[in-house]
């Protein structure tokens, strides 16, 4: 079953630099475990409240930065979360207390949906911690949800490829459209103006023929005295009388 609870630390040993060890971790450790005392009533904005006034004291303190992260998860607060539970990292050598370090720091990335970074945060508390159930599990739903992740993406980037596919030949066959549509208005041009000439030359033709009116009225004239003189010939011929060789 998926645990997305964290794991909050009571006070442990503390170790301090420059301040007397009695009163100074007597202090620490009262803001400390009132910090925890807050966080099981889940008065989570008091916890922070005192795990700060502690790390003001003894910021090298583990238990402090990794008790903050907790109360900052808590509000949701997830990348502050992460920045103090790395902090606590720093401050210990012991492979438990990192390996829950890293726990909760893949908790608080599957939470932020930062899923492929929870599972290498996983995969190092096991290293350090390999036969903690909990984050054998959450490392395994991690693994399932980042495959589930991945093929989305891949499913996502074969349709995006489809649909781009499909959007070059539309636009393909409009370009050749347009191309064919111009060659068509070309020759649509070249036959218009063709026509056209033809049509011009037409209508110059005539004028090369087209004669005076002073020439039209001198044919007309010969016409007439060609015919004047077609007639006076036909008469003559009228008034001979045709001969023949033979006596009848």
């Amino acid at each position: 079953m998926l645990n997305l609870n964290i794991r909050i630390l009571a006070f442990a040993a503390l170790s301090f630099l420059f301040a007397p060890p009695i009163i100074l971790g007597q202090n620490v450790r009262s803001l400390n475990n009132s910090g925890v005392d807050s966080y099981k009533k889940q008065q989570f904005v008091d916890a922070e409240v005192n795990f700060k006034k502690g790390l003001e004291k003894s910021r090298e303190s583990y238990e402090l930065n990794y008790n903050l992260g907790d109360a900052y998860y808590k509000q949701q607060r997830y990348d502050e979360a992460i920045n103090s539970f790395q902090n606590s990292l720093t401050h210990t050598e012991d492979g438990i207390l990192k390996s829950n370090a890293f726990y909760n720091i893949g908790n608080s990335l599957l939470k932020s949906q930062k899923i492929k970074e929870s599972v290498e945060a996983y995969k190092n508390s096991l290293k350090l911690n390999p036969n903690d159930k909990d984050t054998k599990y959450n490392l395994s739903y991690a693994l399932s949800l980042l495959k589930q992740q991945q093929d989305q993406q891949q499913q996502n980037k074969n349709q995006n490829d489809k649909n781009q596919d499909k959007q070059d030949k539309k636009d393909q066959n409009k370009d050749d459209q347009q191309d064919q549509n111009k060659n068509d208005q070309k020759d649509q041009q070249k036959q218009q103006n063709k026509d056209q000439t033809a049509q011009q030359d037409k209508l110059k033709q005539p004028e090369k023929d087209k004669i005076s009116k002073e020439e039209a009225e001198r044919i007309l004239e010969a016409l007439k005295n060609n015919e004047k003189d077609l007639q006076k010939k036909l008469r003559k011929k009228v008034g001979i009388p045709i001969t023949t060789d033979k006596d009848w």
